[in-house]
This record gives C-alpha cells, sequence and structure tokens, in this order.
C-alpha cells in the first residue's frame, strides 16, 4: 500500500477513536442528568436546550469550515438518542 495513504488511513483511525471515546464521556455525562431529570420529575426532553446547542454547534462548524447541515444532523442523532434513554429512565 502506499505510503502516504497509509499514514492519512491510521490518521483517520485514530481520528475515529478519539470520537468513540468523546462519544462514550458524553453519555456518561447525559445518563446522569437523565437520572436527575427522573429522580426530579423533570421532562426528557429541553426544546429550548436542543435549539441553543444545535445553533451553538451550527456556529462551530461554520467557524471550522465544516457543513453546518451535517453538523446539525450529527447532533440532532445524538439528542434524540438521549432523550430516548432519557425517557427509558423516565419510565421505569
Amino acid at each position: 500500500m502506499d505510503e502516504t495513504l497509509q499514514r492519512y488511513r491510521e490518521s483517520i483511525d485514530n481520528i475515529d477513536a478519539a470520537l468513540v471515546f468523546m462519544l462514550a464521556e458524553r453519555f456518561k455525562i447525559t445518563q446522569a442528568v437523565g437520572q436527575y431529570k427522573a429522580a426530579h420529575a423533570l421532562p426528557p426532553a429541553d426544546p429550548a436546550r436542543e435549539e441553543n446547542q444545535i445553533a451553538r454547534l451550527r456556529q462551530l462548524a461554520m467557524d471550522a469550515h465544516l457543513d453546518p447541515e451535517f453538523s446539525e444532523k450529527f447532533l440532532r442523532f445524538i439528542i434524540d438518542e438521549v432523550i430516548r434513554h432519557h425517557q427509558g429512565m423516565q419510565d421505569r
């Protein structure tokens, strides 16, 4: 395999690993938030917070020269998964 391509792929692999670990950390915190919300009878979703987070991420994406539509889809997927987990905690 071409040495340059191999280096690129190794960098991508490292970035992917970092993303997985960052997501794991994020979900540890959102699990704690879900437990707090369940214990205090708070709703699993906070639309105002979600709207602010999406706007903030879109701006960060633009600053980083990343497609804001892509970043919004990515965050929306994560938010929806977190809400699903929080709803499950409320239901228990």
